[in-house]
């Protein structure tokens, strides 16, 4: 073991700090995507199950959500009829669809029976559209009179750690999430906790956003990604001890004496 002195060096413990250091680091990468394949395969079964049920009435929705909270009811469809309050149309900024920049319009809608009104996200439009302030958007406007909807529940989106922060107060024509509550202090009374995404609408308007699908069915990268720094954490293990034992061997081989 004297030839594994020089492990001991300030330059060679420094360089196993380094690469424990590496090991842990690859070790969580992997543990990260795998409780992101978790909750991807969570989600998908979410959305499946959601797919399989008929669509429920604003009360029972409203009456589920109050019960399990809107992150249970996530995905599950709905169908009510209302009428649409343009004049408070909101779009929702920074939202891709299909790899384009766009953004989201949402519309309180005013339920036939009565009742606080619920924000539909009629869907997306590229980023050209909607650019003023003017509300309804231009081009896309909601249809007037009653209409039949039917979309799936998602959560009333808040601002976490990080993220843009959108004004307190004042009237906003665009906000960075579907901050629902946020949007009710200039719209009056509306269902909070839960949003909906359009799927369905009759009449449906001559021009309409893009509807915004559910995640597709598939499990995105993420197993690829922790096989990849799975890899990567087996190689650093089994070569920096390989790479030692070299220097060592090397080491010794050059501390024999030399042959005649």
């Amino acid at each position: 073991m004297v030839v594994y002195r020089f492990a001991l060096r300030p330059r060679w413990i420094l360089m196993h700090l380094l690469v424990l250091a590496l090991i842990v680091t690859m070790v969580n990468l992997m543990l990260w995507q795998i409780r992101r394949l978790h909750d991807r395969q969570g989600t998908n079964h979410k959305v499946e199950q959601a797919s399989r049920m008929a669509p429920v009435s604003l009360d029972e929705i409203t009456a589920l959500v109050g019960d399990r909270g809107a992150a249970a009811m996530r995905y599950r469809r709905v169908a009510f009829a209302g009428t649409y309050d343009a004049q408070h149309e909101v779009t929702i900024a920074n939202r891709s669809f299909e790899g384009a920049p766009g953004r989201w319009v949402a519309t309180p809608l005013v339920p036939t029976g009565g009742g606080p009104a619920v924000l539909v996200v009629r869907g997306w439009v590229p980023l050209s559209v909607g650019q003023d302030d003017l509300r309804p958007v231009k081009g896309i406007e909601p249809p007037s009179g009653d209409v039949i909807v039917e979309g799936y529940v998602d959560p009333a989106q808040t601002r976490g750690r990080f993220g843009p922060t959108d004004p307190p107060t004042g009237t906003l024509a665009e906000l960075s999430r579907v901050d629902v509550a946020r949007i009710a202090k200039q719209t009056g009374p509306m269902s909070k906790d839960f949003f909906v995404q359009l799927v369905a609408q009759e009449p449906m308007a001559p021009k309409a956003p893009s509807p915004v699908p559910p995640p597709p069915p598939d499990e995105g990268p993420h197993r690829g990604y922790a096989g990849q720094w799975a890899i990567f954490t087996l190689i650093a293990v089994v070569g920096y001890p390989v790479l030692l034992r070299r220097k060592a061997h090397s080491l010794r081989e050059a501390a024999l004496p030399a042959s005649n």
